[in-house]
């Protein structure tokens, strides 16, 4: 019976890791293996003992080894994030879209910024030690970081603290960037 919840245990552990590693809500799994959202979170929490058949569309909606679930290993190559999959927050007139694995949220963050005309992201300071890395794709961008602030164009790049105020705002008409947050 102990071996069985500690089966159950480490199956939850490794379907809910690779899940999180991929940045995947339940509902993404669900839709992309074709297992209900419930049953998803049943076997994520060890409540579910599921069908062979279940664990076979979890491992490919999650591109684990089937073979090798139980050690959590995931298929060598190159992982993708799709387009649409990507998660999306809009904050004053920005679309940030987070392009960085959910397991890099704390250590290096990657987004890509679309900025309406006129648009700023506004950010209070970070962590101690943490800079960011803006790299401008088009139009403009006002930079400020304390109380120094540039002005930027297609292809300039800035590196600057980020643990004090900071602001990036389109200058004029619409633009793009990707931003890399550096924590220390």
């Amino acid at each position: 019976m102990t071996e069985t919840l500690d089966l159950h245990d480490r199956l939850a552990q490794s379907l809910r890791s690779a899940r999180k590693a991929r940045g995947l809500s339940l509902d993404a799994v669900a839709k992309l293996s074709g297992v209900s959202r419930s049953m998803v979170s049943q076997i994520e929490r060890a409540e579910s003992s599921p069908t062979v058949a279940t664990l076979w569309n979890l491992t490919q909606a999650l591109q684990l080894d089937f073979a090798g679930l139980m050690e959590g290993r995931t298929r060598p190559g190159i992982e993708v994030t799709r387009a649409g999959a990507a998660p999306v927050i809009q904050r004053g007139g920005v679309r940030i879209r987070i392009l960085s694995p959910a397991e890099a949220v704390g250590e290096n963050e990657v987004y890509e910024l679309d900025f309406a005309p006129g648009a700023a992201l506004v950010s209070d300071p970070h962590g101690p030690g943490c800079r960011e890395h803006l790299t401008v794709i088009e139009g403009r961008l006002r930079l400020v970081s304390g109380d120094e602030a540039e002005a930027l164009g297609p292809g300039d790049v800035a590196r600057y603290p980020a643990d004090r105020p900071h602001q990036i705002a389109a200058e004029t008409g619409a633009a793009r960037a990707i931003l890399i947050v550096q924590n220390s």
